[in-house]
């Protein structure tokens, strides 16, 4: 009797811990029939697959809850373990109904029951709460295989995808898959001059917009940053990729209005095409790089396809490096310097220190091919660096009056150390600091922000020089010189061509220049500058210096001592008079009196600034000297000797402009 009492008082309880169990647990239980048939199923369970039209008393276990295959772990079925009677474990289930939204997760184990006779009575499980943790699974999925900013797919979704695409064209035979790399172009601009926020709703506006202009024909994702890439599978015509990808260009160069501002962007897409381009996905990808560089190069906005010689040029470009990381150290670089000529006197106020690089193999190698390999292999510094100390230390050498100018790309700009690196050439040579000239590039304005604002001061607090160079070919902007302490505009070649030419706008274009820099109170450098009449046009738009073939090409420091020693600072321009009709009296008589004495001679290259004249031996003592240049009629300049050579050539400076007009007027007959 008591033993009775006992066995009802723990069956009572173990029902009451199993009720709390399952009301307030995470767990639940069932239990089935020999025939697989739920004979019992906890209430918050069985309530909630009702709530979906699921009535699971009396239902096949199987027609309760089926495998969720997405979330395979086991390779076996419900079906299997009921039929052969053996137990199983930690199977991830969803609702056998209810359609897509019933988002509901559950894991069941199950054994077969059987009873004191071992006779076989049916399944007994437990089973637990899987959906949160489903949620949490499929939500760190979802943010390893798509782009948290944009919802497209990241770069790891789209490996993956090419990856799959690349393996299924290679095991159905020959189709081919078309694969675009994008850059957008002035994007950078926009994100550091209006914020990442700003730079963020644009993405996410570049991201719509190209999903919707490649619609069903391919997959879209971001790489990070402002690349883009897209996979165009079983596409490999040329016709049709290239039209997909201008309408892509067309689509991303539209105009964008986010936070009360109008906003332009361009886009520049590289594509290859598998296999013909690439099997493999590796070399496909470095493929369609190849061919979005090339895209930039060309101007941007446009797209390139892959072609051979494109992985030759990369392949020069990676020669080209490892030659330039064993350059520095083999001393292969050398200084030239350029004069920079005042418009006044035509005397030369200074150089332009431009670097030179003399290849083992190659021979000279042109800055214009080596300088962007250097910026884009993190070389820039160290030669900068190394351009800065050897032109500091050869301009110390020259007259207190010379300055140097030595050209600071914006990634030595960007550098804190810049400051410092100066302060400790200019210590090391001993050149004054006012004689030193930076020349900046209006490119450090794409980074504008407090950091360059403090590194203009801090270079203006060492003393030195400060010129924007290439003025007007880059993001001109009035704000700059408003905030930037520049010392001097340096006016580009493109505005100073063919600005002699009649109706050619350049030379309003400079005038203006030159006008905002006075207002300014800034120097002014027409560079460029080839033929002796533009020196007259430069020096009548109010330059203050000129830079050009006109007055010599670059040279090396051994030249440039002898110029300055030679003609004491003054420059004799060369070349010929271009931009007016031949004339016929190019070559001729005329006397020159030196210190009472006349000698016949001939006048060459005449400019309103000087002329050269042959036929005379003076001596090197005669350089300084006052003369009298007598032309035909008893027209007589005054000029001053700046140079002389051994081959009976002297360089005269006129002491007044002279009108070259005079030489078109007729030659008067003379008596007979």
């Amino acid at each position: 009797m008591a033993e009775r009492r006992q066995r009802r008082d723990a069956e009572r309880r173990d029902s009451r811990l199993v009720a709390e169990y399952e009301a307030h647990g995470a767990g639940w239980f069932w239990q089935s029939d020999r025939r697989g048939r739920l004979t019992y199923l906890s209430d918050k369970v069985a309530r909630e697959l009702r709530t979906l039209g699921i009535e699971p008393i009396g239902a096949a276990l199987t027609d309760v809850f089926r495998v969720d295959s997405a979330w395979v772990e086991t390779e076996r079925t419900l079906s299997f373990h009921l039929s052969s009677r053996t137990s199983f474990t930690d199977y991830s289930v969803r609702p056998a109904a209810g359609g897509s939204g019933a988002e509901r997760w559950w894991s069941i184990s199950g054994r077969p029951a059987r009873d004191e006779l071992d006779r076989f009575q049916g399944f007994i499980g437990a089973g637990s709460d899987l959906t949160e943790q489903r949620r949490a699974e499929a939500e760190i999925k979802r943010l390893a295989l798509f782009d948290a900013l944009t919802g497209i797919a990241n770069r790891q979704r789209m490996r993956l995808a090419l990856e799959q695409t690349l393996a299924q064209a290679q095991a159905g035979g020959t189709h081919p898959t078309g694969l675009f790399l994008l850059d957008l172009d002035r994007f950078k601009a926009v994100n550091d001059t209006l914020g990442h926020q700003v730079g963020d709703e644009l993405l996410k506006e570049v991201a719509q917009r190209l999903q919707r202009t490649i619609g069903d024909a391919g997959l879209v994702g971001r790489l990070g940053g402002d690349e883009f890439k897209v996979i165009v599978p079983n596409e490999g015509d040329r016709d049709r990729l290239g039209a997909l990808a201008q309408r892509v260009i067309a689509a991303l160069s539209l105009p964008y209005h986010i936070d009360r501002s109008t906003l332009s962007i361009g886009c520049s897409v590289g594509v290859a095409i598998a296999p013909a381009d690439g099997a493999g996905q590796e070399e496909l990808v470095r493929n369609a790089d190849l061919a979005l560089y090339a895209a930039k190069a060309d101007g941007r906005g446009v797209h390139r396809f892959y072609r051979e010689e494109l992985l030759h040029g990369a392949q020069n470009r990676k020669r080209l490096e490892d030659d330039l990381r064993r350059a520095l150290a083999a001393g292969e670089f050398r200084l030239a310097y350029q004069p920079v000529v005042s418009t006044a006197d035509a005397r030369i106020m200074g150089y332009e220190a431009l670097v030179r690089w003399d290849h083992p193999q190659r021979g000279a190698v042109s800055p214009a091919e080596f300088i962007p390999v250097a910026e884009e292999c993190g070389l820039i510094e160290a030669i900068g660096a190394w351009v800065l100390d050897t032109a500091c230390a050869e301009a110390a050498t020259w007259p207190d009056h010379v300055r140097v100018a030595v050209n600071v790309s914006p990634i030595q700009f960007a550098n804190p150390r810049l400051p410092a690196l100066v302060a400790g050439a200019l210590a090391a040579t001993g050149l004054a600091p006012h004689r030193l000239e930076l020349e900046i590039t209006e490119g450090v304005f794409l980074n504008e922000d407090a950091s360059s604002e403090q590194m203009f001061r801090a270079l203006k607090a060492l003393g030195v020089r400060l010129a924007l160079d290439d003025f007007g070919t880059g993001y001109s902007s009035l704000g700059y010189l408003r905030k930037a302490p520049f010392d001097k505009i340096k006016i580009d070649q493109s505005f100073v061509r063919g600005a002699i030419q009649p109706g050619n706008r350049n030379a309003a274009i400079i005038r203006a220049i030159v006008s905002l820099a006075e207002t300014l109170g800034m120097e002014t450098t027409a560079e460029g500058v080839e033929q002796q009449d533009e020196i007259v046009l430069i020096r009548g738009l109010g330059c203050s210096h000129i830079q050009g073939y006109v007055y010599g090409r670059p040279a090396d420091a051994g030249t440039v001592r002898a110029q300055l020693d030679a003609a004491e600072g003054y420059a004799v321009p060369i070349g010929h008079k271009t931009s007016r009709a031949p004339r016929h009296r190019v070559l001729r008589s005329a006397r020159l009196e030196l210190a009472g004495e006349r000698a016949e001679v001939r006048v060459r290259n005449i400019s309103p600034a000087g002329a050269m004249v042959d036929g005379v031996d003076l001596p090197a003592a005669a350089i300084g000297y006052p003369v009298a240049l007598e032309l035909e009629d008893g027209l007589a300049l005054a000029a001053t000797v700046r140079w002389v050579d051994d081959e009976g050539r002297a360089g005269l400076q006129f002491d007044a402009a002279f009108d070259l007009e005079w030489l078109n007027q007729p030659v008067p007959r003379r008596a007979a």
